[in-house]
Formats: structure tokens, C-alpha cells, sequence
């Protein structure tokens, strides 16, 4: 099954987060994901340019050993020339920043051209996020012809503890309006801000894949936090996975 196939039967589901795990257990901590229900890991690469944090590389997610799909957020300036060492590392979605890239759309092409390496023959799943503040506008033909997600930021990336921005799941409808109006089955997620008693009204929006962190990983259990925002989703999705 494509990497993308595979996607689409988990969804509407969540993409957990790692940052916010306790990295001296992270092998348990995913493994309890895992026996959760969970499909999906999130990783947030932050370069220290783009957004003000400096988080991960190439290096942890190729650490990561879990059959769980690794969803790699890439808060990066001008990402192109390292999309291959994400690639390599076991990377089976990159989403990068409109915001980040000169030429995003030369971004979306080359991504485009790699293999994923752990399902040989698939692709890598495209996504492109659009911080808050950043106009729809960008979601134009070109753009849309060369990505699979649409990821929406409910915060500013770079800042712990923010709240989602008003205008997110407004903003979420619109962008199923316009990937309606292109006639191309492309995916949406909604990155930031996502708690347990906010995360029903955000799968009721539409969308197909919600991160979320420190919700699951708070100190308590962190496989009964995922399972109780699983069934969240899943019942307040709108209707069937995966349809634009």
C-alpha cells in the first residue's frame, strides 16, 4: 500500500507529537502510542531561523524506531537543499512553509521526485502549512498541483503554550472550499493549539489529521490521553475520510 493509502485509512485521525515526550523513555512512549491506536508521529523540525526555537535533525528521526508513519514538520528557511537528508532518514511526510521558500513551488516539485525508504516504489507525502496570519491566497493551482495535505497553524510557530488563533477552523472551511473548487482530493490537518476539550470541535471543521502533543503527553497516561482524543475525532468527524 502507497504511503498515501495508507494515510487515508487512518484518517480522521491525530499526529502525535514527540517533542513534548519524556525523551529519556521515548521508545516506550511510542510503543504506548502505538498500542493506542495511534498511526501517526509528529516530528517539528525548528532551525532557529524560521521560528525561534532549534529542535531536531535528520539524526533523531532516523532514530526513531517505530512502525508508525513519521509525519516531519520542517519550520525551516529555504528547506530545499535539505529535503533529501529528511528523505533519507525515514521521513514519509514532509510538510513544509509556504512562508519559508522563496520558490515553494520548486520546494513541492523536488519533494515530489524522492522515494520514500521504507515503502519502495511510494512517494513522499507532500503537505504545505500556512501560518496563521498567511493568506489563503497562496492556495492557488500550481501550489495545489503539487501537494497532498494542506496543514493550517492555529499558533505562530516557534512558541510553546499559545492558544489557537480565533480564525483557525473558519480559516479550515475555507481551505475544503478551495481544494472542493479545484477537483482534487487533497488532505487537511490542523497544527497548534489543539487540546482535549477543543480537539472534537476541530474534527468537526473537517479535518483530517490533528497534531497534538503536550495534550497526550501531559504526565499522566499517555496511550488513555490518544485513545480518548481518538475517539474524539472519530466521532465528531463530519463525513467520509479523506473526501475534499
Amino acid at each position: 500500500m502507497a504511503v498515501l493509502d495508507r494515510l487515508k485509512a487512518l484518517y480522521p485521525t491525530i499526529s502525535v507529537g514527540t517533542l513534548t515526550a519524556d525523551l529519556m523513555n521515548l521508545g516506550e512512549e511510542l510503543a504506548l502510542l502505538e498500542a493506542a491506536g495511534v498511526g501517526i508521529v509528529h516530528i517539528d523540525v525548528m532551525d532557529g531561523c524560521f521560528c525561534p526555537m532549534l529542535t531536531v535533525g535528520p539524526p533523531y528521526i532516523k532514530g526513531l524506531r517505530t512502525p508508525l508513519l513519521k509525519d516531519v514538520h520542517l519550520m525551516v528557511k529555504e528547506p530545499l537543499d535539505s529535503l533529501g537528508e529528511y528523505v533519507a532518514a525515514g521521513a514519509d511526510m514532509i510538510t513544509v512553509h509556504v512562508e519559508a521558500a522563496v520558490h515553494i513551488h520548486r520546494v513541492l516539485q523536488s519533494l515530489g521526485t524522492m522515494e520514500n525508504q521504507h515503502y519502495p516504489g511510494s512517494k513522499i507525502v507532500r503537505g504545505l502549512a500556512l501560518g496563521p496570519a498567511t493568506p489563503l491566497d497562496w492556495l492557488a493551482a500550481p501550489l495545489l498541483a503539487e501537494v497532498e495535505v494542506i496543514s493550517l497553524l492555529g499558533v505562530d510557530p516557534g512558541w510553546s503554550g499559545q492558544i489557537m488563533a480565533p480564525g483557525t477552523l473558519p480559516r479550515l472551511r475555507r481551505v475544503k472550499e478551495i481544494i472542493a473548487e479545484s477537483g482534487r482530493q487533497i488532505l487537511t490537518a490542523v497544527d497548534g493549539g489543539v487540546t482535549r476539550s477543543n480537539i472534537a470541535e476541530v474534527a468537526a471543521a473537517g479535518a483530517d489529521l490533528i497534531v497534538t502533543g503536550s495534550a497526550v503527553f501531559d504526565g499522566k497516561a499517555a496511550d488513555r490521553n490518544a485513545m480518548e482524543m481518538l475517539a474524539a475525532v472519530r466521532g465528531a468527524a463530519p463525513g467520509p475520510v479523506g473526501v475534499a
